[in-house]
């Protein structure tokens, strides 16, 4: 599955310089938006502030002036100050990469008991920010492997994790997540499946029945 992906999407190249903050920040932002929107938002953040300490103080309305184009303002701003405030009185820094090196189980449950960050959230910093070999698990990769019978179709989301974790082949995380991920956007999407389209057609219980 993950040759055929990447056959068929291509290699995904890892984004650099991206810090466990930045991706808390960027996953508050995405929240009931798309990616061209959170994108504008973070760049708006990052263009008005000289750095998150001066984001952490600012009054709540300039936090919510920059961050608009994501939508929802007056929510995702105290969240983000929020998160930045549990940083400082926690760690007494807002540099979190020390996270990093810590044993995945206790990055996972620290980054959980931040309000607001569920486990995809947290494996995603994980995979990215640190360069771990997790597979975080969203709505499309969800979706996805239930279609493919990988988990049962009442698995939650968190359950999805602990199961499809010893199935990913090792050091492939991070490929098979982006690939999986545009194949939830573009083809095997929610309604209406493009399961002619499908590189894995053949290995999905599901094909038939959705194309009927």
């Amino acid at each position: 599955m993950t040759r055929r992906l990447s056959q068929y999407f291509g290699e995904p190249v890892r984004p650099k310089n991206l810090t466990v903050l930045d991706i808390l920040i960027e996953t508050i932002l995405s929240q009931n938006t798309n990616d061209r929107n959170r994108d504008v938002a973070f760049r708006r953040l990052k263009e008005r502030f000289s750095d998150w300490e001066a984001v952490r103080q600012a009054p709540a309305e300039a936090v919510e002036e920059a961050i608009r184009p994501a939508g929802l303002a007056p929510q995702k701003a105290p969240r983000i100050q929020g998160l930045l405030n549990w940083a400082h009185e926690t760690f007494g820094t807002l540099n979190l990469e020390f996270i990093c090196t810590w044993p995945e189980a206790k990055a996972l449950k620290t980054l959980t008991g931040v309000k607001g960050v569920g486990v995809k959230t947290a494996s995603v910093v994980l995979m990215l920010a640190c360069q771990k070999d997790v597979f975080p698990v969203d709505t499309h990769i969800h979706r996805i492997a239930k279609r493919l019978r990988l988990i049962p179709e009442k698995a939650s989301a968190e359950k999805a994790h602990a199961l499809l974790a010893p199935l990913i082949p090792k050091g492939k995380a991070f490929s098979l997540h982006i690939n999986l991920l545009r194949l939830g956007r573009t083809i095997c999407r929610a309604r209406n499946p493009q399961c002619e389209k499908c590189p894995l057609r053949d290995l999905c219980p599901s094909a038939e029945k959705e194309v009927k």
